[in-house]
């Protein structure tokens, strides 16, 4: 069916990569003088001669792929650097059993944000930065595969953004390779200048770092229990909700502006209707709840701002408790947990495209409906959008929306209410981070559920943030049969 051997190859860089980004949590416990570096230590150790191992047996390999071995590589690799990056958690001094480190792990890498870990402040510092590095090495995997192997397996419509033929991008940066490093240089920069900014606001090294990692990553983790609550600070919020924007934005389309082009990023179709929603959100938030928030109108916007792009882009910080805001701003931000933001960022969600690409096709329906035998050309940013990229659009649709149903389903088989099950859902199946109601809203987290519970919601992560059907598809007796 497919050849193992290149992906034994590539399961082994990325053991070793696993393996070499523990040394960050290492020298962290060293730093801070604690006895917990041996729990680094010792899978650094066991990780680089297992990764390294596999790249040594199948070095002659020729990296090539068909179809079926791509769908299998990039869900089998996800689930495995969960599975592995699971271990620091579950023998750090944080009471954590395998089903919470799994669960920790996996929101970790699929920028999630959600979290059962209790009283962050008290917790080992090389944990508190490796759950922020797992987002930070998560963001950068799914752009990674946004741009280069989605478009390839021409999932939930996103060929749209395939970088070979009629593709506009492909006079910007003809390859690959060359992409992909440009984006890693970018992202990393962009942390860089986060980091700076988070410590010149007035955070500590340490929480500079941390927040920086999961800032541009759009993650969420946080090193303290209240979040961003604790830092009673505007300039830090406003520092994050430049970044959580830039993070939100198609990497591809960051990579692209320079001092000739600065405004391109605005000549995006994705951008300008993201941009659009975000002011509409944060407008009617303001007029509806905005006399229970803040006492200047300044800091009514910023809190109003930090929270409604938080949940929108899939972060998940919170600097308030937006349950006290009303009913309405709880029901508004359950249904944002669902649109994400562009194609090509570290969000979750159904991206806004989706919605574009829906509303194109039921905008050619109706035409269709007084013309029968008309033929509408759709575009979207000048390209044709074909009938097999609205049905794959469609397609994703429903079966995420079916998604989310299900987990919903199965979660209330564990006894919790009504409102957990459908922000627990929402949340996990959109990585977005906190969900609704007394135990898993801003407040709480997820460490009262049932390991049941848990381990129904990291699958839902793991669905949402590898599109779904990249995962549904290896489910297929179909993709077994030769």
């Amino acid at each position: 069916m497919f050849d193992f051997k290149p992906i034994s190859l590539v399961l082994g860089f990325l053991i070793c990569a696993t393996g070499f980004f523990l040394t960050v949590p290492l020298i962290t416990e060293i730093i801070y003088k604690t006895d917990q570096w041996q729990i680094y230590a010792i899978p650094l150790i066991i990780y680089l001669i297992i990764g390294g191992s596999l790249i040594i047996m199948n070095k002659d390999t020729e990296m090539k792929l068909n179809l079926k071995g791509a769908f299998f590589l990039t869900g089998f690799c996800w689930v495995v650097m969960a599975l592995i990056c699971t271990i620091p958690f579950m023998y750090a001094k944080t009471n954590l059993n395998f089903f919470d480190a799994f669960f920790e792990s996996m929101s970790g890498i699929t920028t999630t944000g959600s979290t059962t870990i209790n009283n962050l402040e008290i917790q080992p510092k090389g944990i508190l930065i490796w759950r922020a590095l797992l987002q930070w090495l998560g963001g950068i995997g799914i752009i990674v595969l946004a741009i280069s192997v989605l478009p390839f397996l021409k999932v939930g419509g996103m060929q749209l953004f395939h970088m070979e033929g009629d593709d506009p991008y492909e006079k910007f940066l003809p390859r690959i390779s060359l992409v992909v490093k440009k984006i890693f240089l970018i992202y990393l920069g962009l942390t860089f200048i986060c980091f700076i900014s988070y410590y010149f606001c007035g955070m500590s090294i340490f929480d500079s770092l941390a927040h920086s990692f999961s800032t541009i990553s759009t993650g969420g983790f946080s090193t303290h229990s209240n979040s961003f609550a604790f830092f009673k600070n505007d300039k830090i919020l406003l520092v994050t909700i430049i970044f959580m924007l830039i993070g939100s934005f198609p990497f591809i389309i960051l990579a692209q502006v320079s001092f000739k082009k600065p405004f391109i990023l605005f000549q995006d179709q994705q951008i300008k209707l993201f941009i659009i929603i975000i002011v509409c959100l944060i407008t009617s938030l303001y007029l509806l709840v905005g006399d229970q928030i803040g006492n200047s109108i300044y800091q009514k916007l910023i809190i109003i701002s930090f929270n409604s792009i938080s949940i929108i882009t899939g972060t998940g910080f919170v600097s308030d408790n937006f349950e006290k805001w009303g009913n309405y701003s709880s029901i508004l931000f359950l249904f944002v947990m669902f649109i994400g933001g562009c194609a090509g960022s570290t969000t979750g969600g159904l991206k806004i495209f989706r919605f574009q690409i829906l509303f194109l096709s039921v905008k050619n329906h109706l035409k269709k409906l007084i013309k029968p035998h008309g033929v509408f050309a759709s575009k979207f940013n000048g390209n044709n959008v074909s009938e097999a990229t609205f049905d794959s659009v469609t397609s994703f649709f429903f079966v995420y929306i079916l998604g989310f149903i299900i987990i919903a389903f199965l979660l209330s088989f564990s006894g919790l209410d009504l409102v957990t099950c459908l922000s627990a859902a929402a949340t996990s199946i959109s990585n977005v981070g906190p969900g609704l109601g007394e135990m898993i809203g801003p407040e709480g987290n997820f460490s009262q559920l049932s390991s049941y519970s848990k381990v129904i919601l990291a699958l839902g992560m793991l669905f949402g943030r590898l599109e779904i059907l990249t995962l549904l598809i290896l489910l297929s007796p179909f993709y077994w049969k030769n």
